[in-house]
């Protein structure tokens, strides 16, 4: 299955020069795991749970002033739209990520979480499993 089922198009952005402070209250107002990081409306990276603990509360850091742009996760870890669920869950093992930006060509379309692909994936064995009773109750 594709991935394209699953993206959430629209996707809550920050600016880099705001604070780790405004993104977990933004995270938080949005109940959402990550936003994407933008710079002059270019995205720039993506912040998440993750580096929040790991960069600025495991470290001690004070979230009021810290910058995002000092925290955020500038590996993209981007992944095409035409890319299958097994194949971004593989990417987000290898690169130990829970989100994914979506891109179709150089077109950023979206993001994916790993929720977003377990869900997918279950739909996808749902459908086999009905696929499966169904013929085998037509012979």
């Amino acid at each position: 299955m594709k991935i394209t089922s699953g993206i959430k198009k629209t996707v809550t952005t920050i600016d880099e020069h705001h604070t780790v402070l405004e993104a977990a209250r933004l995270m938080t107002d949005n109940y959402i795991g990550s936003v994407v990081v933008t710079s002059h409306s270019k995205i720039v990276g993506i912040f998440t749970e993750r580096e929040l603990m790991m960069r600025v509360v495991g470290k001690d850091r004070e979230p009021g002033t810290v910058k995002i742009k000092d925290v955020m996760h500038t590996d993209h870890l981007k992944i095409s739209s035409d890319a299958t669920c097994d194949e971004a869950l593989k990417l987000m093992e290898e690169k130990r990520c829970r989100h994914l930006l979506v891109f179709d060509g150089d077109e950023f379309i979206g993001l994916i979480s790993l929720r977003d692909l377990v869900v997918l994936n279950l739909q996808e064995k749902d459908d086999l499993i009905t696929q499966l009773e169904s013929y085998i109750s037509a012979t």
